[in-house]
């Protein structure tokens, strides 16, 4: 199956050997966090998407568009990054640890913050911030967010710890029984036929389950497109794809999956409905607008894949004072920002500014709370072993 998926525009070294930190990754991970901030300031005052507090306001079309088009965008590649990522470097740390160590240094790694979030950091958020509780004092709501076995579900942002922990595990199990990912190129070829797999899956996947279902707190559609991520970071990591891929490669593929995308979206929006306020066709089902939509989400997720790495590989794979703080707090603010940003959204709920200007206001102001609690607080706390 990897070799039909992935094979090089030109011949990749013969030993993907990480051998110095990887800077222009960090910094693709920090800002792949500053955007996932964007992104739930922004489903703050959008008319779409799913946020513990929203506070919406009826919007001219064009902010409906702006909205829709910034949101859809970021959903069809920023998490994505984040598991070819990780995938990328699993290879790596199996490689050097086995199984036992491997699974040990995941469980620690992502079990611990998922739960923090899980049992305090998201509770708190809701019956403080959020309202979404009842009454009857915290420690009651508390407890019968235990029993009713709400808790499983409480993994806000965290959703991506909780899946990437049960990924990495499955991977190593699949490790163990002797698989080995083979060393490929990246080829033209292999990268339409990836995005052709990664669509065919995530329609599949959306014709049989509801546009409502949840499992983690993600919707199983997307799943596909994460597990295909994370397993092509992995053939990415054998094959050396992070160094050895040219950047015009990455360019001009990049470039001809987005080029592709931008009519296709344009299609979606004039016939699927939205000019209606009709966005049913959109969640799922056996209908042309959501296979339109999933190929649409994996020609965007592949082409900025492949020129985020060609641009911050060729311009951002350096690390000042900044960019090193930045990406030493960039976990503690995926784990501490909703409540932060939640509690900017409470403030700056009387001011009467447009939603989109509300919405940059908000990330700006959600970006540097949460850095100043991770960089003043977390990061002085034991939770520094975890973080």
């Amino acid at each position: 199956m990897a070799d039909v998926l992935m094979g090089a525009t030109e011949e990749a070294p013969a030993r993907p050997a990480v051998t110095s930190r990887l800077l222009f990754i960090d910094n693709i991970r920090w800002s792949m966090i500053i955007l996932v901030l964007s992104m739930h300031a922004a489903d703050t005052y959008s008319p779409f998407g799913n946020w513990y507090y929203v506070d919406r306001k009826e919007t001219g079309f064009g902010t409906a568009v702006l909205f829709g088009i910034y949101q859809s965008f970021l959903q069809a590649f920023f998490m994505a990054a984040l598991f070819f990522i990780a995938g990328y470097f699993a290879a790596a740390a199996f490689d050097r640890k086995g199984f036992s160590r491997f699974a040990r240094d995941r469980l620690i790694r992502l079990g611990p913050p998922t739960l923090l979030y899980m049992l305090v950091i998201g509770p708190l958020t809701q019956y403080f911030l959020s309202w979404t509780w009842g009454k009857g004092g915290f420690g009651h709501q508390w407890l019968i967010h235990l029993k009713d076995g709400e808790w499983l579900s409480e993994t806000g942002p965290m959703w991506f710890c909780a899946v990437l922990l049960l990924v990495s595990l499955l991977y190593g199990l699949i490790r163990r029984a002797g698989w080995r990912e083979p060393q490929l190129a990246l080829r033209g070829w292999g990268i339409v036929l990836f995005v052709a797999a990664m669509a065919a899956t995530t329609f599949a996947v959306r014709i049989a389950i509801r546009a409502d279902a949840s499992v983690l707190n993600v919707h199983p559609g997307d799943i596909p497109q994460y597990v295909l991520m994370f397993a092509t970071g992995s053939l990415g990591y054998r094959g050396n794809w992070m160094l050895g891929v040219a950047e015009r490669s990455c360019i001009r593929w990049g470039l001809f999956a987005l080029s592709l995308s931008a009519p296709l979206f344009a299609a979606l929006v004039l016939f699927g409905g939205a000019l209606h306020g009709d966005t049913a066709l959109y969640g799922g089902g056996f209908n042309l607008v959501s296979a339109g939509k999933c190929l649409w989400e994996a020609l965007v997720c592949v082409g900025m894949g492949l020129l985020m790495l060609a641009v911050y590989r060729r311009h951002f794979d350096a690390q000042g004072p900044v960019a090193r703080w930045l990406s030493d707090n960039a976990f503690g603010v995926y784990l501490i920002h909703p409540p932060i940003l939640i509690g900017f959204a409470l403030l700056l709920h009387a001011l009467p500014l447009f939603a989109l200007t509300k919405a940059l206001l908000l990330t700006m102001l959600a970006g540097i709370g949460s850095l100043a609690v991770s960089a003043l607080i977390l990061r002085k706390s034991p939770l520094r072993a975890i973080i």
